[in-house]
């Protein structure tokens, strides 16, 4: 039977460095280095996995230590992967720097992730799954190609526009049930879709909630759900909208933290019936979970310990949710 969740986008070898602060241009600094498997798609499998839903996932590597190294992660991780080997093609890498506040600045190359084909999905992978996941570590035909699939089997398609691409069409949205931007993404949606001239982060900040959600509807997505880092997460959908704060933790590492809550978002519509809310609260507190360790795949909590952070937070995953805090009509 094929997964509930499944994910098709990157993986990528992460080469991290942490250190006390992030060189000036021409600087060099002393640090740390560790390295470990990551990459958006790999991110949010492992997260949905150890969130307590077995999540797929389909990628594409080179042949070489990185691409064999995924593999023999996956096995471990209980993971079901599937890897297209691209000959001539490096497996995707990332360097990452980490400061002292758990900040990140990260620059990666896509390889053989950017080379994934249509023909490397077929139909019959997306069948079963109640969620499938995309993001543009990969690249967007392939996401055109499984989001269509995905609609036509009847899943819920996620989509998490990271990185940004300016070529990113209203096509590929028409089939995206839920997005989930972070605040860059969000202004560079809002900015090319033409909604504000020269829209910015520190305008994302100062909005009132109802006009963040009058600019959520402009995208065309049902579904539209904003991630604020140490603020938390806004939730848009048609009838209104409903803000998630965010967990207070002491961060370690911030990367992998969208990751971490697209991927626990994605097991909670499985956990919760396709209860958004639900799902957001889930994925809100996988998320915070995740900043706790180093790391990105494999700083995501497990099942247990999801559990018992829910329980000390109170929080209440079989509510309804509060009431919406826009009135729709007011919106508009």
């Amino acid at each position: 039977m094929n997964p509930r969740v499944l994910v098709v986008g990157s993986f990528v070898q992460d080469l991290s460095f942490r250190c006390e602060r992030f060189p000036a241009p021409g600087e060099s600094v002393v640090g740390v280095f560790a390295d470990g498997p990551g990459g958006k798609g790999l991110n949010q499998a492992v997260a949905a996995t150890r969130a307590g839903v077995p999540a797929g996932f389909i990628g594409a590597v080179g042949r070489d230590a990185f691409g064999a190294g995924a593999r023999v992660f996956c096995r471990a991780a209980g993971i079901r992967a599937r890897f297209l080997t691209k000959p001539g093609h490096a497996t995707a890498a990332a360097t990452v720097l980490v400061n002292r506040a758990g900040q990140n600045q990260i620059v990666v190359a896509l390889g053989a992730s950017a080379r994934l084909h249509p023909r490397d999905v077929p139909a019959a992978a997306v069948r079963g799954a109640r969620v499938v996941v995309c993001q543009h570590e990969a690249n967007l035909e392939i996401n055109a190609h499984v989001f269509h699939l995905a609609r036509r089997a009847g899943a819920t398609t996620v989509l998490n526009p990271a990185p940004m691409r300016p070529d990113l069409t209203p096509a590929l949205l028409a089939n995206v049930d839920v997005l989930i931007p972070n605040e860059t993404e969000f202004a560079a949606l809002v900015n090319q879709r033409g909604g504000a001239r020269r829209f910015t982060v520190a305008r994302l900040h100062a909005l009132a909630p109802a006009a963040l959600q009058a600019l959520c509807r402009t995208l065309g997505v049902p579904t539209v759900i904003v991630t604020l880092g140490k603020k938390g997460v806004f939730v848009s959908q048609p009838a209104g909208a409903t803000f998630l704060p965010a967990h207070r933790v002491r961060a370690v590492d911030t990367t992998g933290a969208g990751d971490a809550f697209v991927g626990g978002f994605a097991a909670g519509l499985v956990k919760f019936s396709g209860d958004v809310l639900a799902a957001a609260r889930f994925g809100n507190a996988v998320a915070a979970l995740s900043v706790t360790k180093a790391g990105t795949a494999p700083a995501m909590p497990t099942q247990r310990e999801i559990a018992a952070f829910l329980k000390v937070e109170r929080v209440d995953l079989n509510a309804l949710g509060s009431p919406p805090v826009v009135n729709p009509r007011k919106a508009r």
